[in-house]
């Protein structure tokens, strides 16, 4: 399983970018995949997952409200629609996936397959 984000780039506070993950599985029908983050020298930290066959969506206390995972399934790509940007948004974004579900689905140690990560600057 291959995954490539795309997407990233500088916006202003209050601002929004619409990041795109496209993956190269023959089906993701069984799959959960995230969108993880991560700040110069802070942890990779959880954002949102979605459950491919489900749709069932699941987000980060910093999340809801301002970010929205979406899946297409024709063209095998997953979306975070992100909202209302500030500057604490600041990270390289990645995207990740799992072969089957689990109870949480929130930390990376929950999944297997990565996409090189795509830079997200929110200026103040």
């Amino acid at each position: 399983v291959q995954l490539q984000a795309s997407g990233g780039g500088l916006a202003q506070a209050g601002g929004s970018l619409r990041l795109s993950c496209i993956g190269s599985a023959p089906t993701f029908s069984n799959y959960a995949l995230g969108w993880f983050r991560q700040a110069p020298g802070k942890e990779r930290e959880f954002v949102a997952s979605i459950r491919w066959g489900t749709s069932a969506t699941r987000y980060a206390d910093s999340a809801k409200g301002r970010f929205t995972i979406s899946r297409d399934r024709a063209k095998n790509t997953m979306y975070l629609q992100m909202n209302s940007l500030k500057p604490e948004d600041t990270a390289v974004y990645l995207c990740a996936a799992r072969s089957g579900w689990k109870v949480g689905e929130t930390t990376k140690d929950d999944y297997t397959y990565w996409g090189q990560g795509t830079q997200v600057t929110v200026s103040s």
